[in-house]
Order: C-alpha cells, then structure tokens, then sequence
C-alpha cells in the first residue's frame, strides 16, 4: 500500500530531524552495507542442525553430557551467523602503554569524546532547554 502525500511529508520531516538531531545514527540507519555471505547461514544451519542431532541423541541414550555438548554447538552456530565478520586487515587495539600501567589510545579523539551517558544527558538538557522538541 503505498504512501499518503501527507504521510511522505511526514516521513521526511521524522528523516531530516534524524538527521539534524543524531546525524552518526542517520548515516548507520542509511548506510546499506553488504549482504552477509550465503555460506556463513549455511554452516550455521548444519552446525544448528549437528546440535539438534546431538541434543536428541543424548536425551534418548540418557546422556546428559552428550545433549549439553549438542547445545553449545546449536549456541555457537548461531553466534556465528549472527557476529560481525572479522576484515582482513583488522587487528587488535593499538595505543601504548603508560608507566602506571594504563593503556593510551592511540586516536587521541577516543581518548576526548564523553561517554554514552554523558551524551544522552547533555542532549536531553538541551532538549528540555529548547521547550520540548
């Protein structure tokens, strides 16, 4: 069904004060990255599949170790098809190490930013200052 005139209106009004109010979230909720390779559901499913087995198996044989061993690999295949996958030239955290043991960042912009909660209570401040919007 498709859209009112007054409901795009509306839609792009919501868009472009997303957009105004948290552009880093706008950018993520518009970036279309690509689709995860078929393969990794794939290994997923048999690895799903290859737990179920094994979880019946063990409770029919009464082995209870064998049903928890079926059920830590249903859990870690379905870990799988749903991690981020890893890049290629993707390492550790890189920074040095201080004296006192402490690990420095080496982007100094992460080391400044404010936290989550910081954030959140700094934009809800400016909200309530602006009349609610």
């Amino acid at each position: 069904m498709p859209l009112s005139e007054y409901e795009q209106r509306v839609l792009e009004q919501m868009e472009r004060q997303l957009a105004s109010d948290d552009p880093r979230l706008a950018n993520t909720l518009t970036h279309r990255g690509g689709r995860r390779p078929v393969t990794r559901f794939v290994v997923a499913g048999a690895g799903v599949a290859v737990g179920l087995l094994l979880l019946v198996v063990g409770a029919a044989t009464t082995r209870p170790w064998l049903g928890a061993i079926g059920f830590v690999v249903m859990f870690a295949a379905v870990a799988y098809a749903f991690a981020a996958p890893r890049s290629a030239g993707r390492s550790g955290p890189t920074g040095t190490v201080q004296p006192d043991g402490s690990v420095r960042s080496a982007r100094p912009s992460a080391a400044r930013r404010p936290g989550f909660m910081a954030r959140l209570e700094e934009r809800w401040d400016r909200r309530r200052h602006e009349g609610g919007r």
